[in-house]
């Protein structure tokens, strides 16, 4: 896509991360937004924040994971402005501890925020940007799904996370082949983030009440990996920001993979080899034993 002005962009988790900044991005290519997000006060401020720069924005608050509220925001959108032309299918949640420590409503909330709300953005919008292809033969349309570095590797103590963000990958590489049998005017990429400082690790703040077992407390696994995933998210390097320059890039090159840190395919090719060597799974603390020791000790004590 090389034309952005006066087009229409839909983002989820807009309201912080990886979302506002696409948002602001967005804004400065002169593009009109649709802003989805679950947090009420994030949501606005992220609104009136586009407003004052005389952005057209279209607020809807929303949950991802069902499906009823994307159909109808996706009714709402293409009554107002048509089909969208990029889709950032970007709310997500975190989620971490040994993975059979997982309650069925741990399992409900990840998957149906993580995978089903960026399969829902692709049922809903992707017809719509076909059906707008067919019509014109200017038409460019782009889906980014966000998934993570944990959609192509296996940490430990990040169970549920690791699923959901592998099966977003699967889905985001089925639906770039499955665009390509159909239309030249219509592609996707997938973005697999490493730890960048994005509030990710705090996402339990907007976790309904309903998607908790009664009287759950979260288990030592999940206190470790929280406290694991709150120092490491906050001291990342890589700013959201600059991921958004890069998905920007990607979508102007039609390229499909987009990485925060390219320095940790690394451990990519390593799962990769022992996956065709067969070998049993690498250690992924080899090059830091001490970290493994380490939370081997906690989980043991």
């Amino acid at each position: 896509m090389k034309t952005f002005t006066g087009r229409v962009a839909v983002i989820t988790g807009a309201g912080s991360g990886f979302g506002l900044e696409f948002a602001r991005k967005a804004a400065s290519l002169g593009m009109r937004l649709v802003m989805a997000d679950v947090q009420a006060d994030a949501l606005e401020a992220a609104v009136a924040e586009m407003r004052a720069l005389g952005v057209e924005v279209m607020p809807y608050r929303l949950d991802v994971s069902k499906g009823e509220q994307v159909e109808a925001m996706g009714r709402e959108v293409f009554a107002a402005w048509g089909a969208p032309h990029l889709v950032f299918n970007n709310a997500g949640v975190g989620a971490g501890g040994l993975i059979w420590e997982h309650t069925a409503k741990d399992w409900d909330w990840v998957v149906g925020v993580n995978l089903m709300g960026v399969a829902h953005g692709v049922r809903v919008f992707t017809p719509m940007m076909l059906e707008a292809a067919a019509r014109d033969a200017a038409y460019e349309g782009h889906i980014i799904n966000t998934a993570s570095m944990a959609g192509l590797l296996n940490a430990p103590n990040m169970g549920v996370y690791n699923v959901t963000k592998h099966a977003v990958v699967s889905l985001s590489e089925t639906l770039y082949q499955d665009l390509a049998l159909v239309t030249d005017q219509v592609t996707a990429s997938v973005l697999c983030p490493y730890f960048v400082p994005t509030g990710i690790h705090q996402s339990h703040r907007n976790r309904p009440a309903e998607m908790r077992e009664s009287g759950q407390r979260p288990t030592k696994s999940q206190l470790i990996a929280q406290a694991m995933s709150d120092k490491a998210v906050t001291s990342g390097k890589v700013s959201a920001q600059q991921v958004i320059g890069f998905v920007f890039e990607a979508v102007a090159e039609r390229r499909f993979y987009i990485y925060s840190h390219p320095q940790a395919l690394g451990g990519v090719q390593t799962r990769l080899e022992d996956i065709m060597g067969p070998r049993n799974p690498t250690d992924p603390f080899r090059e830091r034993p001490e970290l493994g020791e380490r939370l081997k000790a906690q989980l043991r004590e």
